[in-house]
């Protein structure tokens, strides 16, 4: 963002996702997703972590989901959530910024 313009085909989908990490909860599922070893956590290491409802983390996931920030596998009764690296890598490309502004001619 800070080198070149977003491409306009893109930014739908990185707002999309910035919006959906916009919320501390969806934010701390986040992180608890990309950083659980072996990249993945089931649904139920997740709900434990809050004070809120089983069907309240299950909104905020579909969310994540919707986002592309998170892909959701099934197994027997349980989800298995992992983090789509891909866009986070294009996230977090937006948000590095040079310590020097770039030149311009």
């Amino acid at each position: 963002m800070a080198q070149s313009r977003v491409p306009s085909e893109a930014v739908g989908t990185l707002a999309q996702a910035f919006k959906a990490l916009g919320d501390p909860i969806r934010l701390q599922l986040m992180s608890m997703i990309a950083s659980a070893p072996g990249g993945e956590i089931c649904v139920c290491d997740l709900t434990p972590a809050f004070e809120i409802s089983g069907p309240t983390i299950s909104h905020h996931l579909k969310v994540l989901k919707d986002s592309g920030l998170v892909t959701a596998q099934r197994r027997a009764s349980w989800v298995y959530y992992r983090a789509q690296a891909s866009l986070m890598r294009r996230l977090s490309a937006l948000l590095d910024v040079p310590d020097e502004p770039p030149v311009r001619s």
